[in-house]
């Protein structure tokens, strides 16, 4: 008995390809509600309305000094946020799963997910400039415009992102129910982490909770593009494969062996003469040999030589017919003879 893993992995059936998720309209809807909550954040972070008194009263109330005792685990909780240990964890088993399901979907999906991840949530960090609970300056200030990097927060983003994307993935809709449950769980106790540890404002937490949805939601807008990017990888490899010598050329493709055709007088149906070929050796191809060299002759028929010809292409050793020569007293063979007595004596006239 085998106990090998991956013997066992290899008799396991490959798991059943799903359908791309499409835009649909409930996820239009979705995404256009997303948008008009983040928008909303950002402009009442801009204006300081009550959203940012409200930052104010919860990094003043400082909740890890008010519960000390969950700090040491939530130091190590909020690294499934962070965008480096996350991406190789994910990124592992994605890999995995390209690998037993012969396609590069999931890895592309991921690395669609994560760029547009960092030149959206990047893109507003860095221009709007706020600065955290522990650098801010002026109590019931935005801290926007002063060189910080922490508006959306990138921690939630990511962790929406990163973990929301196995449930994309998911090959059952039973799986892709649990992994969004666990997904959902994971980055918003991820954000109030941040929150608790104090290196962000909760309206960076809310920011940073539409960001990675919208990033999610939008992924079928671009999976014409990673299906694409899929086939040239391919190709480029299949071509590579070929070019180093670890695969022969398809049928047909440069470098394939050039038939054989047999000149026309060892073409012939006719096996009277003893020249042509018999049906036995029609049904059988020539066997090929190594080194055989294709060259034209005349007609522009094409010939192959090899160190040993086949047997259908020898010469006969011996004419066609009797070995015997012909003699006047001998009727041919096949024809009638004259009637010879039984006993002895002259034949009457």
């Amino acid at each position: 008995m085998r106990t090998d893993i991956f013997a066992r992995l290899d008799r396991e059936p490959e798991p059943p390809k799903i359908e791309i998720p499409r835009m649909s309209r409930h996820r239009i809807a979705l995404f256009g509600g997303t948008l008009a909550f983040y928008l909303a954040i950002v402009v009442a972070v801009l204006v300081s309305s009550w959203l940012v008194a409200l930052d104010w009263k919860v990094m003043l109330f400082r909740p890890y000094q008010q519960w000390p005792e969950l700090h040491a685990f939530l130091d190590y909780y909020v690294v499934l946020g962070q965008r480096g240990p996350t991406a190789v964890m994910v990124a592992s088993w994605l890999g995995w799963r390209s690998w037993r399901q012969h396609t590069l979907r999931p890895l592309l999906t991921l690395g669609t997910s994560l760029l547009l991840l960092n030149v959206t949530v990047g893109a507003v960090k860095f221009g709007l400039g706020r600065l955290g609970p522990h650098y801010a300056t002026q109590i019931g200030s935005a801290e926007l415009f002063a060189g910080g990097d922490i508006f959306p927060s990138g921690h939630t983003a990511n962790a929406v992102v990163t973990w929301g994307i196995l449930a994309y993935l998911a090959t059952t809709p039973r799986a892709r129910r649990y992994l969004s449950a666990l997904s959902a769980f994971v980055s918003l106790g991820v954000g109030l982490t941040t929150v608790y540890i104090g290196t962000h404002w909760l309206s960076d937490v809310l920011l940073g909770w539409a960001a990675g949805l919208l990033i999610m939601l939008a992924l079928p807008w671009f999976e014409p593009l990673i299906t694409r990017a899929e086939t040239w990888i391919l190709s480029v490899r299949a071509r590579w494969r070929v070019r180093l010598g670890l695969r022969r050329p398809a049928p047909g493709g440069p470098g394939s062996p050039a038939p054989v055709v047999l000149p026309q007088s060892l073409s012939g149906t006719s096996n009277s003469t003893g020249t042509g070929i018999t049906d036995a050796e029609k049904s059988c191809p020539a066997p090929e040999t190594s080194g055989s060299v294709a060259h034209t002759g005349a007609g522009g028929r094409t010939r192959a030589h090899s160190p040993h010809a086949v047997r259908s292409e020898r010469a006969p050793l011996t004419p066609a017919g009797s070995r015997r020569p012909p003699h006047a007293d001998r009727a041919a063979r096949g024809g009638t003879a004259p009637a010879h007595p039984v006993t002895g004596g002259p034949v009457a006239p």
